[in-house]
């Protein structure tokens, strides 16, 4: 079977090159929706597990599916502390960080309104256990004072949060002495303060969380075995990244479905915008096909010419919008979690997964509009194309 060359099909789309630019700008819109929203689910996803560390272990009460529904007793976490297996820094300190996380309002900067703001009582050995954090400005809070740091998003986000400004909260005010940046990780949504100073001004008996590294990562079903047989611990146990992972889930899920299905919705407009440009590319090159059947090509081959038109005009809008698309790496955004009821700021993220997917969805447009319009350019008899072109 003689094939038409993929130059002539180019080239008729670049002769009708307004229909085709009005036709792949429709599809190029649907395809920046879809491209986003797999973008903003990634970026959800990646900003959170990204907030774990490989060697640590996170630990939450038995049953609880966030920090803030947890409960550590004190003498749960003085038997968790004595466990072997846990790495210690250069002074033999064990690298255990048992800390409170509670939420609170605040007004954000640009309009006012209240959003929960995790806070999460720590210690210089919590910010041991997170290299990712680094301080950017002022200094760590010292010890037994009402003094916080800041993650970088909430300090550019929220009211009283930048360095050197006060809040009040819990009945006391409590100075900004740092803001610190986590690399783009959940931690960049949270104020960090001293764990006993913050179970003293919420007046709590208990940690909701704690936090170790092992020193062997073969060491952590041995760990968990342990408390899992301890009566007195009824203690979930958790790769820190595992926890991580989880607490993206629900929102990132929803995302995604409800984006999805919007891109399909408006996908019916840009197939049916398709479908019309090809049917009218058919009406127009009458003639033309009915020449090109005079020719010897057969009709197989005038379908797969035509169908390939419109996956070009498709990949073309798909080009365009997934182009737009990768814009949306640079701007800042912030939600609510689902899991924890608080402010998560996060980035946009293109991944070479969100390319395939992008172009196949934008071809799969292409591929719906373009058939019926193929297959009745290949049904036109030979005579009656030539007689009516």
């Amino acid at each position: 079977m003689k094939a038409i060359p993929l130059s002539y099909i180019a080239r008729n789309l670049w002769v009708r090159r307004v229909t085709t630019l009005l036709t792949a700008g429709g599809m190029a819109l649907v395809v920046f929706v879809f491209a986003t929203v797999l973008m903003m689910s990634e970026g959800i996803r990646a900003t959170l597990v990204a907030t774990g560390q490989v060697d640590n272990v996170l630990l939450l009460r038995k049953g609880s599916g966030a920090e803030i529904n947890s409960a550590i007793a004190r003498d749960q976490a003085a038997i968790i502390e004595s466990l072997p297996g846990i790495a210690t820094n250069g002074q033999g300190q064990r690298l255990v960080s048992k800390e409170p996380v509670v939420l609170n309002n605040l007004p954000k900067r640009s309009n006012g309104k209240p959003s929960n703001v995790t806070l999460r009582g720590t210690s210089s050995v919590g910010l041991d256990l997170r290299p990712q954090v680094k301080l950017i400005q002022g200094r760590m809070f010292r010890p037994g004072t009402s003094e916080i740091i800041t993650g970088k998003a909430i300090a550019n986000g929220f009211r009283g949060t930048a360095l050197g400004e006060t809040l009040h909260f819990a009945q006391r005010d409590w100075l900004v002495v740092g803001v610190f940046d986590s690399g783009r990780t959940g931690f960049d949504s949270e104020i960090w303060g001293d764990a006993e100073q913050m179970m003293a001004a919420f007046r709590r008996n208990a940690y909701s969380t704690m936090v170790f590294r092992l020193a062997d990562l073969g060491a952590f079903e041995h760990i968990k075995t342990l408390i899992a047989d301890d009566p007195r611990l009824q203690i979930d146990v958790k790769p820190e990244i595992q926890f991580y992972a989880e607490q993206s889930e629900a929102l990132a899920t929803f995302i995604r479905i409800l984006g999805l299905s919007l891109s399909v919705i408006f996908s019916i407009g840009a197939v049916v915008g398709a479908m019309i440009t090809m049917f009218a590319a058919v009406a127009q090159r009458v003639g033309e096909i009915g020449t090109l059947r005079a020719l010897g090509f057969q009709r197989n081959a005038v379908l797969i010419a035509f169908l390939l038109e419109s996956l070009l005009l498709s990949l073309v809008g798909g080009v365009i919008g997934l182009f737009a698309a990768a814009w949306m790496q640079a701007v800042d955004i912030s939600t609510t979690n689902f899991q924890t009821f608080s402010e998560l700021a996060f980035q946009f993220k293109l991944t070479p997964g969100i390319v395939v997917q992008t172009l196949l969805f934008s071809l799969g447009m292409g591929f719906i509009g373009g058939f019926i319009p193929a297959w009745r350019a290949a049904r036109m008899n030979i005579v009656d194309s030539l007689r009516a072109g």
